[in-house]
């Protein structure tokens, strides 16, 4: 794998937290079994907002239809 710093200029302690965040997602992702599913961040879930009823009409409905309730 080949990682190339393409904006900025990081020290070397900026560079190794980053990598060792990669490294370890890699060896995460690796050490799943095949087929397992992967779990997925709650706000991005589009059954999140469609299992709410929809918003009525009008001037606030903008505002409605991402945070129901």
């Amino acid at each position: 794998m080949t990682i190339k710093v393409v904006r900025g200029n990081p020290t070397p302690e900026e560079l190794a937290a980053a990598l060792a965040v990669v490294r370890a997602r890699a060896a995460a992702a690796a050490a799943a079994p095949p087929g397992a599913p992967t779990s997925r961040d709650s706000w991005s879930d589009p059954s999140r907002i469609a299992a709410h009823r929809l918003p009525q009409p009008g001037p606030a409905a903008w505002g409605r239809t991402y945070w129901p309730g």
